[in-house]
């Protein structure tokens, strides 16, 4: 690693793909532009729960979980920021609660920026339980982005 990308302040932005958390990947790149910043771009996944005690097919690997993550990280990535990239992005996937996840890849970081609200949960959410619970327990200032408005007919 450079001593640039070690000295330059880390923002790190949640990612799963959702409107609003592409709107705080868009936001996290442009407060990287202002401050000489890199950014952390996470997206945290889990293995899939089991259903009435079973567990997942053996033969699913945890690589492969890894692997789509990751994928599905860099196609966000391309998608709202284009090949020119004016900051450097850093894109991890990790295994783990979202929370947990953004809450310890936040320890140093200058900012943490997440969508209001998710995949999950409910769309009138105000704020999602990710977003509300990394707010609360952040080690750094926390940005909430809102995703588009969706008009009801």
């Amino acid at each position: 690693m450079s001593n640039n990308a070690t000295s330059a302040p880390r923002i790190v932005v949640g990612v799963d793909g959702s409107e609003p958390s592409k709107a705080a990947l868009r936001l996290a790149v442009d407060q990287a532009e202002l401050t000489g910043g890199v950014v952390d771009a996470i997206f945290a996944w889990e293995l899939p729960s089991s259903w009435y005690g079973l567990a997942p097919p053996v033969d699913t690997k945890l690589a492969d979980y890894q692997e789509q993550a990751r994928k599905l990280l860099d196609r966000v990535i391309d998608e709202v920021i284009g090949p020119e990239r004016t900051v450097e992005i850093h894109p991890r996937s990790a295994q783990g609660h979202a929370a947990a996840v953004l809450l310890d890849a936040a320890a140093g970081a200058r900012l943490l920026v997440l969508g209001n609200r998710g995949h999950g949960g409910f769309a009138e959410a105000l704020l999602g339980s990710v977003s509300q619970h990394c707010v609360q327990h952040a080690p750094c200032p926390v940005v909430v982005a809102r995703g588009p408005r969706h008009h009801k007919p």
